[in-house]
Formats: structure tokens, sequence, C-alpha cells
């Protein structure tokens, strides 16, 4: 039966109306436009792109990588830089950056930045000197470091920032510093630092430096254990500390090794007063690597933070 013509007049009157409300609550809006992109060769088949956060009314949950057009990586939204692989020696690109919403909203490129791979060197197969003399320091959520100049005997083209065991942050082989930003507050950080030759090898890393962020607002004290050492023996590791400041003792750690948990060391009613200690035995052959690091049981039930990580290799003290 035909409707009456008020009711289809009501019925498409209600129909615009709807649709009117779905267009006001979808997110039409772009991020902005990616500032600061910079590219630099790391190596004769890699190039490190970086950039600043973009801002957007409802959040950035990925950044677009490109290449003359051609989209060639990838990356979340709480990342700001990548390495782009596989490239060609000897080679001249072309990146831009393109920030996106959850609505699928495409920022308006970045400024198209320009960067040649080196030439490869076939026959180098002989690693950087190890970076040395590794400082820094942390002013509220970044951490700013320096190091001196590793020597290859053809090139070193890029130093590589390492968090833990994984890369962060890349820079040119004339550059001896990097300023690293949003990190979490109250963090303890510990960084290293490899540099990098054309071939793509790689020297030992730095010394370890450990950086503790700026607590946020309201923050209690710190929780995470502090002067942790590590020294590899024969068959065992020796792990010392200082446990962090509670108001009972504690009695509970967590050991994770190689990112992982590995044990619960657990003392009794009278828990170490100061430095505590503890060997954890390892049937490895020699010249396996660990990394270690610890976090404490608190009175409330909970675990607090993790200590800085500590790396050694079993045969080498």
């Amino acid at each position: 039966m035909p409707r009456p013509p008020a009711i289809a007049a009501l019925a498409l009157a209600a129909a615009f109306l709807l649709a009117a409300c779905g267009g006001e609550d979808r997110d039409t809006q772009a991020p902005s436009k990616p500032l600061g992109v910079t590219a630099q060769a790391g190596s004769a088949t890699s190039v490190h792109v970086m950039w600043e956060p973009v801002t957007d009314d409802t959040g950035v949950t990925g950044y677009e990588v490109f290449h003359q057009g051609r989209k060639v990586k990838t990356v979340p939204g709480s990342r700001h830089m990548t390495d782009v692989d596989r490239l060609t020696p000897n080679t001249a690109y072309r990146f831009t950056v393109r920030a996106r919403d959850a609505a699928g909203n495409l920022s308006e490129p970045s400024a198209t930045i320009p960067v040649t791979t080196p030439a490869r060197t076939p026959d180098d197969r002989r690693a950087p000197s190890r970076p040395t003399s590794l400082r820094g320091r942390a002013e509220g959520r970044t951490v700013t470091l320096t190091w001196a100049r590793a020597t290859d005997d053809v090139a070193v083209t890029a130093y590589d920032v390492y968090q833990e065991d994984s890369r962060v942050h890349s820079v040119p082989a004339g550059t001896t510093t990097a300023r690293l930003t949003g990190l979490r507050p109250g963090t303890v950080y510990t960084f290293t630092v490899r540099a990098r030759d054309a071939a793509e090898n790689s020297s030992p890393d730095s010394a370890p430096i450990d950086l503790t962020t700026a607590p946020a607002p309201g923050d209690g004290p710190p929780t995470a254990p502090t002067h942790l050492t590590a020294t590899a023996l024969p068959g065992s590791i020796r792990l010392t500390w200082t446990p962090p400041r509670t108001a009972a003792p504690v009695k509970e750690h967590q050991l994770h090794l190689n990112g992982r948990f590995a044990t619960t060391i657990v003392w009794g009613a009278e828990p170490p007063a100061g430095t505590a200690t503890y060997t954890l035995t390892v049937t490895d052959p020699p010249g396996t690597r660990y990394t270690l690091k610890l976090r404490a049981k608190l009175p409330d039930g909970t675990w607090g933070d993790f200590s800085a990580q500590r790396t050694v290799v079993i045969g080498q003290g």
C-alpha cells in the first residue's frame, strides 16, 4: 500500500536528519603535515627516516613513508622513525612521510627529502671500533646522549642508538649526539651506541649508560632496583643490586633473562639489608650473550618498575 504523502515526507525528513547526525560524528579532519623530516643513509642499502610527531583531533594511528609516491614502510603512531632497507648502493632516493588517523584520513605529504646511499665496499669485513665516552642527561621526558667518534678501516657511516636490545635512533657519521623524546616518566632507560659502516658491519656496544626520566606529577618514590651489576663467571652469573626503599622490607624480586621471566628470588623473614646478591646458574656454552634485569615485589603486592638492564657474555668477565 502506498504511504500517505505526510508520512512519506516525515520519513524522508528523518532520513536526512539521521544522515546529517552521522555526518557530524564522522571524523573528516586529516592529521597535520609531518615536519622536521630527515633521511640519512646508514649503510649502502639502508636509510634512516625520522620526523616530528603530528597532531590530530582524534589521534594519529600510523605513519606511511613513501619513495617517489610509492609506499615503502608503515609504522604505528607511537613511532617517529624507521629504517628503509634493501635499497640499492650508490643510488639517489627521495622520501616523504604522511600521517594517518583511525578514520583513514591522510595528512598532506611532508616535504620531499633527498638522500643518496653510499657505494658498497664488497671486501670490507672489519667492524668499526667501539664508541667510547658515552654520556647523557635526562630532562623531563627527553634524553640527550653524546659519545666519542669510532674508527673504521674504510669509514663509519652511521651510529645506532640502542635502548636495551632495540635500535631506537640512528645518526650520520658526522654526528656524535642524539636526542630522544617522548619517553615514559619516572622510568630507567639503559642506552648503548654502536658504529656502523657501509658494508653493514656493526661495532661492539659502547659501555651502557642508565638514565632516569623525571617522575610524573603525583608519582610516588622510585620502585626500581638500582646499582645492578652482572658478572659472568664459569657456569654462572653473579648479580648484585640495591632493592628499592619501601614501607616494608622487599622479600621478592623477579629476574628477567633475555626479555623473559626466568625466576623469582625469594628471601625469608630477614631479607638482606643494603646490597642484595644472587648467583644464577647457566648451562649455555662460552660466548653466549645474556641480558638481565630485575623488579621488586612491593608491600602492596604489586610489582615495581624494572631496573636498568645489564648484558654479559659467558666466558668473558
